[in-house]
């Protein structure tokens, strides 16, 4: 049984009715090619190239969305086929001619490059692939990235991108508008990492405004609070703008991965009293490991006596913004300075997507804005507020808003909410099963879609708990991971958590797409029964 896949959606879209494609329109017999690829040195007519060395005439194209829906990539791959074909690196290197020469490839060769690409990769929209925090996307998500690429376009003036500008100041409000704020900003970014570095940038401004000018050297140390669950990318910020991993202090969570309000406050004194100057607090909506949701009203309350920006990393779970069953999770979420969510994973949308939004409106391009003359002249032809690339620190910007826009103007906020509500009613099922089955022991219930579990294999069962029974334990998830990828069935990641004390565990999550279903999880589990049945 395959995971339900997404609405059907217009032919003009896909038009993959019965498996087939609509016939392109056909080019002026000016704008048609032979048969191939052009060369930058127009190279010889048996690799099909014009004879002016320009332009494809869309086989290639073609091919790839033949391929894409043969393979049913995005419409539905049984949960039959294989999540992927696995070969170690040096077996990898072998089938593939990996090399590139002066002439390149004929049309036949490049297909049957791209054949093989598509063999060996990993199936991420597979209903049994859930090694990480982002699965499948439907086709309303390959639509809006395959438009965007083939536009080609930078999302900086609204010279050069003006449908996308609109989209994008769109999307914000709307976003805005959800998390409760009164009003705000905010843009999108090149993945989560550098949604929490937008805070920590902007919280820094905030406090010190001649930083932007004058540096960091006459500061006092800047302090940064995560809790010991959180993201890695806040260290690697802390180290990229100067103020040091050091200056990064972990601060304690309960045993369901929470960060403890008063343990935050016992941090910030002592932060205080070392010398340092607390300014960022960073709580996790939906950590990566248990899925947990820091208790964002009361850590409102520690930032608002001491004075900290509290930024909110809802990369993973921030789609329960979407569902009225799970928001609650997030209570509080409109007292925040800011947020940062990605789409591109729980939601679907294709990678990359990710949205950081403030609640102090003008602050991303006060802080900033650099005013490149040559982009951003202020004797424009048009409205110049829509030039919203100053805020940005990059040059060159995806224009990623268009990915999640159509998302949510072609699905309906309805339907997204019930694919959230879809992906949190699996992971209670697969719980319950975990507690029901012998064998499986579940190590706390789940607050997002991770559901964290140990499978004890027959040979393990009803002895001592010792020192040496937990090492050997530790063992059995790896061995499991190997035996699932190489039968390619199913892919599910595992870790431990030394600060918990908490040996390799089995992690799986559930996203939503395509739609898991009960008989998803059920087979979850049946198949680690079955792989680790002789360990």
């Amino acid at each position: 049984m395959s995971r339900a896949s997404a609405p059907a959606f217009p032919a003009a879209m896909f038009a993959t009715m019965n498996g087939t494609t609509q016939s392109p329109r056909k080019a002026p017999p000016e704008a048609a090619s032979t048969n191939g690829f052009a060369h930058m040195n127009g190279a010889s007519a048996k690799h099909g190239a014009t004879e002016n060395g320009e332009g494809e005439g869309g086989e290639l194209l073609q091919k790839v969305l033949e391929m894409v829906l043969r393979e049913k990539i995005v419409t539905g791959i049984e949960a039959s086929e294989k999540v992927i074909e696995f070969k170690q690196p040096e077996e990898l290197k072998k089938l593939f001619d990996l090399r590139v020469g002066h002439d390149g490839c004929s049309p036949d060769e490049a297909h049957a490059l791209l054949e093989q690409v598509v063999r060996y990769s990993v199936k991420t929209t597979h209903p049994h692939f859930y090694n990480q925090l982002y699965a499948g996307i439907d086709e309303v998500a390959l639509t809006g990235a395959w438009l965007t690429e083939a536009l080609n376009t930078n999302q900086y003036t609204f010279e050069v991108a003006p449908v996308f500008m609109l989209v994008e100041h769109e999307v914000i409000r709307q976003l805005v508008e959800l998390y409760g704020f009164d009003d705000g900003d905010g843009i999108f970014a090149p993945g989560g990492s550098m949604s929490n570095m937008y805070a920590m940038v902007l919280a820094r401004y905030k406090k010190n405004p001649n930083v932007k000018k004058t540096g960091v050297f006459s500061l006092k140390p800047l302090i940064v609070f995560t809790s010991d669950q959180g993201h890695y990318s806040v260290s690697k910020s802390a180290s990229w703008l100067g103020i040091g991993m050091d200056h990064v202090v972990p601060v304690a969570t309960d045993e369901q991965g929470r960060m403890l309000p008063e343990a935050l406050r016992k941090a910030v004194q002592k932060a205080r009293e070392q010398g340092g100057d607390p300014y960022f607090v960073n709580a996790t909506a939906g950590s990566t490991v248990f899925g947990a949701y820091d208790p964002l009203d009361q850590l409102a309350d520690v930032c608002a006596e001491e004075g900290l920006w509290l930024h909110v990393d809802g990369c993973w779970g921030g789609a329960v913004i979407l569902s009225k069953k799970y928001k609650h999770l997030i209570s509080g979420i409109h007292r925040v300075d800011s947020v940062a969510w990605n789409p591109h994973k729980m939601l679907g949308a294709a990678l990359q997507c990710s949205a950081f939004v403030t609640k102090h409106k003008g602050l991303l391009h006060q802080c900033n804005s650099a005013r490149a003359s040559y982009l951003f002249q202020q004797d424009k032809y048009y409205d110049v507020s829509y030039d919203t690339g100053d805020k940005s620190v990059q040059c060159g910007r995806k224009v990623d808003a268009f990915k999640l826009w159509l998302s949510f103007k072609l699905h309906g906020m309805d339907e997204l909410e019930r694919r959230v509500d879809a992906a949190f009613a699996a992971s209670r099922h697969l719980c319950e099963q975990v507690k029901a089955r012998e064998g499986f022991r579940l190590l706390q219930e789940p607050q997002c879609t991770n559901v964290c579990f140990w499978f004890i294999p027959p040979s393990l069962r009803n002895l001592p708990e010792t020192p040496e029974w937990w090492v050997k334990l530790s063992k059995v998830a790896p061995q499991l991971k190997e035996r699932m990828v190489r039968e390619g069935s199913l892919m599910v990641g595992y870790q431990p958590v030394a600060s918990k004390g908490l040996v390799n565990f089995i992690r799986m999550v559930t996203t939503c797409t395509p739609t898991p279903t009960h008989a998803h999880m059920d087979f979850v589990l049946d198949e680690i029964e079955r792989l680790g049945a002789d360990l």
